[in-house]
């Protein structure tokens, strides 16, 4: 079996990695597809890969897992989408663009909104398996927990809080954020602050913060393309509409959000500015929303034993015995000017 691990941003890079152990277990053959624009981002020296979409017609594969949005229509193989988050809220995380023959979800809920929207297009298939960047989570909890036990004990500090907000110019907290956690660390010096932004932030943020860490030993600017150890690490997470929230919802920790669009919220949510040191303690000390995070890891994710990458290889096998291996994939004219523009011919 051939495999295309199709990475078109960093974040995809977290997200498929489970997979290599399998393939190898497997005796599997893979490839990464990784973009010219995040080469310079690739995480395994170890690995092939290419950022020529000609190597991959050449491969012939059997099958592309995307977390991306898109993959060439022209490839062969099954085109698996696995998603890069859980903000079904978002605009565009259900819409079809028909470029996938497979859609592998992470619980109830999304699993549900595919497969009415399968009924309505006819010509994709919706599996339910969970969702493989938490698998090194699940499989590393004692590994993960020593090292923030090695954190706090490293920065003489009682707690630890992440701040993750979006990219999304129109949605981030950071510009009210950022100058608020600053004002806060310098008095409460038992908390250590872990800021971690999105690959596509915009710069000024980043670097502002680069040069705040150098001055509030208690504030550290987190340089690691994949956020799941810092998410691992933290007591509590403050964000504003990104899917990190889910994330981190999905571990039984606290949230604080900054004007969450999210339509079911079941954590900490807030407009004014004033109010985020309150809820930081509040929040650490109380954990106000336990009770009622559960109805997210029932609807979301209901997974916990590791083994989500396991389970996309067994249903995309099953789909292959069922489907067979496309050539390519049918797409309207519109759609195919859209992948010739992005990816050559």
């Amino acid at each position: 079996m051939k495999y295309i691990l199709f990475c078109t941003n960093t974040y995809s890079f977290g997200i498929l990695s489970p997979f290599i152990d399998i393939f190898k277990k497997k005796n599997y053959n893979w490839v990464w597809y990784v973009d010219k624009k995040i080469e310079h981002f690739f995480p395994f020296p170890n690995d092939k890969y290419t950022s020529k979409i000609s190597d991959l017609i050449l491969f012939k594969s059997d099958v592309i897992l995307v977390p991306g949005n898109d993959v060439p229509h022209y490839l062969r193989g099954v085109k698996t989408q696995v998603f890069h988050g859980f903000a079904g809220e978002k605009k565009g995380h259900f819409r079809i663009r028909d470029y996938f023959d497979l859609y592998l979800t992470q619980g109830p809920y999304f699993t549900s909104k595919f497969n009415s929207l399968k009924k309505l297009h006819g010509n994709f298939e919706v599996i339910q398996t969970g969702w493989p960047k938490f698998d090194k989570m699940f499989k590393n909890k004692t590994k993960l927990t020593q090292e923030k036990y090695k954190i706090l004990k490293k920065y003489d500090v009682q707690n630890i809080v992440l701040y993750a907000p979006t990219f999304s110019p129109s949605l981030t907290s950071a510009e009210l954020i950022i100058p608020e956690i600053i004002r806060i660390a310098k008095s409460k010096k038992d908390i250590l602050f872990l800021i971690k932004f999105h690959p596509l932030m915009h710069p000024k943020y980043i670097k502002f913060c680069k040069q705040i860490e150098n001055k509030i030993e208690n504030i550290i600017l987190i340089k690691k393309q994949c956020i799941t150890e810092s998410l691992c690490v933290s007591d509590l997470l403050i964000s504003d509409t990104s899917s990190t929230i889910y994330e981190f919802s999905l571990m039984d920790k606290p949230v604080i959000s900054f004007n969450s669009i999210s339509k079911n919220i079941v954590w900490e949510n807030f407009s004014d500015i004033k109010q985020l040191e309150d809820l930081i303690d509040n929040n650490l000390n109380n954990d106000p929303f336990k009770s009622k995070r559960k109805i997210i890891y029932e609807n979301y994710h209901p997974y916990n034993d590791g083994q989500s990458a396991e389970r996309m290889i067994n249903s995309i096998n099953n789909h292959i015995k069922k489907f067979g291996i496309p050539n390519y994939r049918n797409l309207s004219l519109y759609r195919k000017i859209k992948i010739y523009l992005k990816f050559g011919f």
